[in-house]
């Protein structure tokens, strides 16, 4: 004779916004109620930026894909640095050094954006080490109020999901957060006339209106795209 299992709950659950979670709320609200956003939407093919990382691992290297997307967002910063900046007390300051906010998804949803800092004077490898450093110590709950806070611009990062185009929520005082999506692959025929297979990655990029407009936040996107067909940052 089998065991009865036990009933499934069928009725609604209820969860009590505190903590982390209620912090974050107040901050995704003080954003969208402060700042003028508006989200950017392009697309990069992807086979320059995948050949450099596939030269990169036979040569012993442990950058990701991940990371050399990072290194390319933070060369096209210093070209375009109105989009590495904070805007406060009807103030904008530009940073000279990209302090890079990563987006990290912890456990419970909760979700933190730590300054990865100076990222600007580090090569691919050496972007991929911080990186992973940073992520264990949010993932250990040992990120220091200064990381949590110092970010001049933020990535959040999509791409193992379906998720295309998002409409990420800067965050603020800063004045852009670029967003990573999924990757695309499409049937293209080259000049010859054969098919080959390509892959695009999705980008986009929310601005604070306030602090730039849409050209030059086009422009910035642009060069990022140029910047990775290239195969990224030198």
């Amino acid at each position: 004779m089998g065991q009865m299992q036990a009933p499934v709950a069928t009725g609604p659950v209820t969860l009590p916004l505190k903590g982390m979670r209620k912090m974050i709320a107040a901050k995704m609200s003080e954003s969208l109620q402060t700042a003028a956003q508006l989200t950017h939407h392009a697309e990069c093919e992807l086979g320059a930026l995948q050949a450099r990382r596939a030269a990169l691992k036979a040569a012993g290297a442990q950058a990701s894909l991940q990371d050399l997307l990072l290194h390319a967002v933070v060369a096209t910063l210093k070209a375009h640095p109105a989009l590495n900046a904070t805007l406060e007390d009807n103030q904008i300051t530009r940073h000279p050094a990209v302090h890079l906010g990563l987006a990290i998804p912890l456990p419970d949803d909760l979700l933190v954006a730590p300054a990865l800092f100076d990222a600007d004077r580090l090569d691919a490898e050496g972007l991929a080490e911080a990186r992973r450093a940073l992520l264990a110590k949010a993932q250990a709950g040992k990120l220091s109020v200064r990381e949590l806070t110092g970010a001049t611009v933020t990535v959040s990062n999509l791409g193992l999901s379906r998720v295309r185009f998002f409409t990420p929520i800067l965050n603020v005082p800063q004045v852009a957060i670029i967003g990573i999506g999924g990757v695309q692959r499409r049937l293209e025929r080259d000049a010859a006339g054969e098919l080959l297979e390509r892959e695009y990655l999705a980008l986009s990029l929310t601005f604070d209106h306030r602090a730039v407009n849409g050209a030059p936040a086009a422009d910035f996107l642009d060069a990022l795209c140029a910047c990775i067909e290239a195969g990224g940052a030198p």
